[in-house]
């Protein structure tokens, strides 16, 4: 059918379920991050709620009228209806940007205006890199076990998006508990709720009640008021000035994009199943404008075509649910009224939501990857873990001296790094794995998916390229460095030396095992 001879009603009924669902993915997305950075690095209420969240709101607006545009001109070419792409803040990468980059710089410095300064900075370079993903992406995509770059993306969904949040529910078992049921019954289990309302809404609602009823919650107007978007060019360029005198912070933000044009690319082929056909490069492009934009006007947080379009398919949505996100999120942005919700809504009953994402994250992996690969996934998964640990042993010294002990070591002190190992603490271990952690997640998940599937040429390029990469500090390094061999180093080498060079010796297929002892039975056979 001719482009232009059919006539597309932007809005469905199945629009308002579909609105409530975006609606509260984007809300509780928001409002984690406010809280964040409020409450965990000390930024003043002006910056929280009068920089950042209009500066977010601008790149969601910008975002959704670029996507409405799309999905109109993809009507009009296939002749039908069609629904258009979900859009908002990326959750796996925003908590990257939080831990990775603003916090770094707010515990190295507490200084909370630089920390939303290089927010920004690494926002508007990060926009850049998921641009260039139209040209790029394809080759990463092609050389990357998929296991291996969602594979480290769960590592962060384990440690940050879900335990923490978990424990936060069980510090405040009424109401986090009250809201989990709900998200459980809902969201992991996917059963009917009174009236359809949104699961993730209504958790909100009975949490928040609860609160209320135990004296756990309170209305405040702290915070609100008329926060009107502005650019900050001066403090976008004072943030960029500070990423390139500190480049290491280039190898959080760098990969962490390449994440996020991967997943760009892996949304728009989802929504290709359900029967809509975006363009792909134009879907990244859109994408790394919006971060761009955004922080320009004040969001250091990338924002992407969202997972889960099929899902808004089959609720029969046209582009009538984002456009209703696009409105809402700014208005309630340029009010104050997300500052309000932020207030009213206890932490604990928005954990939930987070729990389900790394639920979400980590069991929709072991979906879409090869049942073998999760052995890929689960290794790219664990220099998180250690991640995890360096910052709790670090916030426990933190607070050591904070309660009075005095003449404590330092972490990484000789002394201290023995006494830990005789208690079983491998500190040094630990530390090497969760510098570069998300980097150092992916090349082990590649290498593993690569030698599993036989291609052991590609991961002996990974290999080499962690070797090099170790050689500088880019991984295993506190700051980049002058080239230096170092066991870590070697040992890269020597892996891709083997991975390289053994299999030349053996013909084709003579490297399989078939004495090894197989995790499960192999499937019966058919009758």
């Amino acid at each position: 059918m001719r482009e232009g001879s059919y006539t597309y009603k932007l809005f469905s009924r199945s629009d308002f379920s579909a609105f409530w669902a975006l609606f509260t993915d984007n809300l509780i997305n928001l409002m984690v991050l406010a809280g964040v950075c409020q409450f965990v690095f000390g930024m003043p209420s002006e910056i929280v709620y009068g920089r950042i969240l209009p500066g977010a709101a601008v790149a969601i607006l910008s975002g959704v009228a670029a996507y409405v545009v799309l999905a109109k001109r993809a009507a009009a070419r296939h002749g039908r209806d069609v629904t258009a792409l979900p859009y908002g803040i990326s959750t796996p990468v925003m908590f990257v940007y939080l831990f990775g980059v603003i916090g770094p710089i707010y515990w190295a410095t507490n200084d909370p205006m630089l920390a939303w300064q290089v927010g920004i900075g690494a926002g508007f370079m990060g926009g850049i890199v998921a641009a260039l993903g139209a040209i790029v992406g394809p080759w990463l995509k092609r050389v990357t076990p998929r296991a291996g770059m969602l594979g480290t993306l769960c590592g962060i969904a384990l440690v940050f998006i879900g335990t923490v949040p978990l424990a936060t529910i069980f510090e405040q078992p009424y109401i986090g508990f009250a809201s989990m049921i709900i998200i459980l019954w809902g969201l992991v289990g996917r059963f009917r709720l009174p009236f359809n309302i949104p699961a993730g809404l209504l958790a909100l609602i009975v949490g928040t009640a609860v609160a209320f009823s135990i004296g756990e919650a309170r209305i405040s107007l702290e915070g609100t008021g008329f926060y009107p978007p502005l650019p900050y060019v001066g403090d976008l360029i004072a943030g960029i000035r500070h990423l390139f005198a500190n480049p290491e912070l280039f190898l959080v933000l760098v990969p962490v994009q390449i994440y996020n044009f991967i997943e760009t690319m892996n949304n728009v082929e989802s929504a290709e199943s359900a029967g809509d056909h975006y363009p792909v490069g134009v879907c990244q492009i859109t994408d790394g404008l919006g971060t761009m934009i955004g922080a320009v006007f004040g969001s250091p947080f990338p924002t992407t075509a969202y997972i889960g379009h099929p899902a808004y398919k089959r609720m029969g949505a046209h582009a009538g649910y984002i456009i209703g996100v696009g409105l809402v999120i700014p208005l309630a942005a340029f009010l104050g009224l997300l500052a309000f919700l932020n207030n009213l809504i206890p932490e604990a009953a928005a954990a939930p939501v987070l729990v389900f994402v790394a639920l979400s994250l980590i069991t929709n992996t072991a979906h879409c990857v090869k049942p073998a690969h999760m052995a890929a996934v689960t290794i790219a998964m664990m220099p998180h873990v250690s991640s995890f640990l360096m910052i709790k042993w670090g916030a426990l010294m933190g607070a050591l001296r904070a309660t009075g002990v005095e003449g404590l070591p330092q972490l990484g002190d000789e002394a201290l790094t023995a006494a830990l190992l005789q208690q079983g603490a491998h500190f040094a271990g630990h530390l090497s794995l969760s510098q570069g952690a998300i980097l150092t997640g992916l090349i082990w998940g590649a290498i593993v998916a690569s030698v599993i599937d036989g291609r052991f040429r590609n991961a002996g390029g990974f290999a080499l390229a962690a070797a090099l990469m170790s050689l500088v500090g880019i991984i295993h390094g506190a700051s980049l460095h002058w080239p230096a061999l170092g066991p870590v180093s070697a040992g890269y080498l020597i892996a891709a030396a083997f991975l390289y060079i053994y299999p030349l010796f053996h013909r084709e297929g003579a490297t399989q095992n078939d004495n090894v002892v197989l995790d499960e039975p192999p499937a019966a056979p058919a009758e």
